[in-house]
This record gives structure tokens, C-alpha cells and sequence, in this order.
């Protein structure tokens, strides 16, 4: 993984400071979604706040990628679409890994940053309840 993605380096200013609130400041890795083909920062994304998954598709190049351990329950799963109220479908999207004290994840909260209209919100999280989990932190 790209170092320049932890702490917010790949994250805008106002998702990084959203994601931050979300888990109540509270210990957190943030990185930021950069295409492995491409480098390309705008996503489609599909979740399921149910199962807690999340999936993205790079807009440039069409290049598919889960995040977290998502594929682990993709094939239960039922994901949608995500869209933002404005109609955008379309993101720059950060991971933010709520961290225990011992520096295990164990919260995953993905959010999104419309492209079209700026909003930022969180999309999907869920709870990380196995170790050890230092795997998740490749997956964004």
C-alpha cells in the first residue's frame, strides 16, 4: 500500500474531518481509495450496511476492487448502489479503521464525497470482531 494514503494525505480535507467525527475521535487509520490500475480517485461505489461490505469500480478505468474484508461476505451479500441525494453517483471515497487499544481494527466506516455537489456522508460501517486483522488496512 501507498503510504502517502494513511492519515489523510489521499483523503479531502472535509471527508477526513467527516470521518473523524463519525467515529466520535476515537483512534483511526484514514486512507484514502486510489485505483491500483490507474491512479484514478473517483468511484462507483456498491454497499450493503447489512452484511457490511462495500465495493468500487474506478469511473477512468473501470478497474473493481473490495474494501476491507468485503469479499470475504460479497457472495451473501445484497449491495446497491450508492448515490448521494443530489443524484450523484459518482465519489472520492476513505476508509477510516476505528482502532482498539492494542492497535487491532475494529470498526470499518467507508465514506463518500459526491463529485457532483461536494456532500459527504457515511455510506457503510460495521464491526470488526476477529483478529488479527492487519490485512484490512491493504484493502481500500
Amino acid at each position: 500500500m501507498d503510504t502517502d494514503q494513511w492519515e489523510g494525505a489521499a483523503v479531502p480535507a472535509e471527508l477526513a474531518e467527516f470521518l473523524r467525527e463519525a467515529a466520535e475521535y476515537r483512534p483511526v487509520l484514514l486512507a484514502g481509495c486510489v485505483c491500483e490500475e490507474c491512479g484514478g480517485r473517483a468511484f462507483t461505489i456498491w454497499v450493503d450496511d447489512t452484511a457490511g461490505c462495500a465495493g468500487r469500480g474506478c469511473v477512468r478505468c473501470g478497474q473493481l476492487a473490495f474494501l476491507a474484508d468485503s469479499a470475504e461476505v460479497w457472495v451473501d451479500a445484497e449491495p446497491e448502489s450508492a448515490e448521494c441525494p443530489c443524484g450523484g453517483d459518482e465519489f472520492e471515497a476513505a476508509v477510516a479503521f476505528s482502532l482498539t487499544a492494542d492497535g487491532s481494527v475494529r470498526w470499518v466506516t467507508v465514506g463518500l464525497r459526491c463529485l457532483r455537489d461536494g456532500a459527504v456522508g457515511v455510506y457503510v460501517d460495521w464491526k470488526i470482531d476477529y483478529a488479527p486483522t492487519d490485512h484490512l488496512l491493504r484493502a481500500v
